[in-house]
């Protein structure tokens, strides 16, 4: 079975012929049902066609066999988010040759699609997509599931939550068996502002990541069922929770999830008015962050926002900030964030007219095409403040008309 693998390729990569292989051999028909395992053959033929292409077989075999146990090690790393092992077994599985020619090449392309999303290298990650969507039929049904699952994360990196609940709710748990989607699709959920569905799933996902021993994973899901509670008479529980997952934190030296910690916990304060924290934490977040990274703009948008709200900077300094992010959001062609930090630039300004108007013609129509149901939310609620201040009566009514069906 392998055998006939390993001659067609070492073969073709020599450039040769069937019938230059076959030479003093056997035949190159003989050759042609080797390649396809349609034959038996003799150990001797086998060992001959090696020794003329330069090959043990023994070894090349081993390669071969080897290749699946490290991509099923690869997806546990990437699962359980441990960052030098996926590394390590990612250079091991790029020079691997034959894993061309493997049966799991598919799954090894839809594992590099998780890890080139792990990078944010998000064109490349889309060009695997396209590739693999073209061959899609060729698929086997858990590879079916696994495309799935990546391309809910890949809907969830792009902002793009509806889309990530509508793909991870096709994933078919009896021929997937990876419990960690629950945790995306959790987090879909959250950014779609329905917190019941997020905390069933987190809590789900929290079990599973408690059944394979990934405390770092557990974290992730505690934290993700953390923020779904929005009572304020129970805040004080809330923060003790905070707390505990930053000691967790600190005992993994997990700094980017202590960030994300910072980050929720800086929302907390924000939601509730607590501007002087708010702003704190956002800043404790965006220590702990790349620059450069999505994730620092995330938190950033919150300390510029706590800032003004908070009248906590002066005028100057909150549109130096402002310029930063939009400068990191343009190069990055991240249309969420040029929205957010435009529409901050135009608040801080104090371009009352523009700032509405901007929400109106392209933010809100943006945050509804995405699905972030908090952005759409605030967006109209402002906007209806706005036109009864304004007396623009008809824009008002059709924006509470809007509020009240939701």
């Amino acid at each position: 079975m392998y055998e006939g693998k390993i001659i067609k390729y070492y073969r073709e990569k020599s450039q040769m012929t069937q019938e230059q292989l076959g030479k003093g051999i056997c035949s190159s028909t003989h050759i042609s049902k080797i390649e396809r395992s349609q034959t038996e053959y003799a150990n001797e033929i086998i060992a001959l066609l090696s020794v003329r292409l330069g090959i043990k077989i023994e070894n090349e075999i081993l390669k071969l066999k080897n290749i699946k146990m490290r991509i099923n090690s690869w997806q546990q790393s990437i699962v359980m988010q441990l960052f030098d092992e996926i590394e390590e077994i990612n250079l091991e599985l790029e020079q691997a040759e034959l894993i061309q020619i493997s049966n799991y090449i598919n799954q090894y392309k839809l594992l590099r699609i998780r890890y080139l999303l792990m990078k944010n290298l998000m064109n490349e990650a889309k060009e695997l997509i396209n590739e693999i969507k073209k061959i899609k039929h060729k698929l086997s049904p858990y590879e079916i599931n696994l495309f799935r699952h990546v391309q809910g994360i890949y809907h969830l990196a792009n902002h793009e939550p509806l889309l990530a609940i509508q793909v991870l709710k096709k994933i078919n748990i009896e021929e997937y068996a990876n419990e960690e989607y629950y945790y995306h699709l959790a987090s879909a959920y959250h950014s779609n502002d329905l917190p019941v569905m997020a905390y069933f799933y987190a809590d789900k996902a929290r079990q599973y990541f408690k059944s394979i021993n990934s405390y770092l994973r557990v974290i992730d899901s505690e934290m993700l069922m953390l923020i779904q509670v929005k009572d304020n008479e129970e805040f004080s529980e809330t923060i003790k929770g905070f707390e505990n997952l930053i000691q967790s934190c600190e005992i993994c030296k997990s700094s980017d999830r202590k960030a994300r910690v910072y980050h929720n916990l800086a929302f907390e304060y924000y939601r509730r008015k607590n501007y002087e924290l708010a702003k704190k934490y956002y800043f404790e977040s965006m220590k702990l962050k790349d620059s450069n990274s999505i994730p620092y703009l995330l938190s950033l948008e919150g300390y510029i926002r706590s800032s003004y709200y908070g009248e906590l900077l002066p005028k100057g300094e909150l549109l130096q900030f402002v310029s930063e992010g939009f400068d990191i959001a343009s190069k990055k062609n991240d249309k969420l964030f040029i929205n957010l930090f435009t529409l901050l630039d135009l608040l801080i300004l104090e371009k009352e007219e523009e700032y509405h108007q901007y929400m109106a013609d392209h933010s809100l129509p943006f945050f509804k095409k995405l699905g972030f149901v908090y952005l759409i939310n605030h967006s109209e609620k402002e906007l209806f403040n706005y036109y009864i201040k304004q007396k623009q009566t008809r824009k008002a009514l059709s924006m509470a008309n809007t509020l009240i069906n939701q």
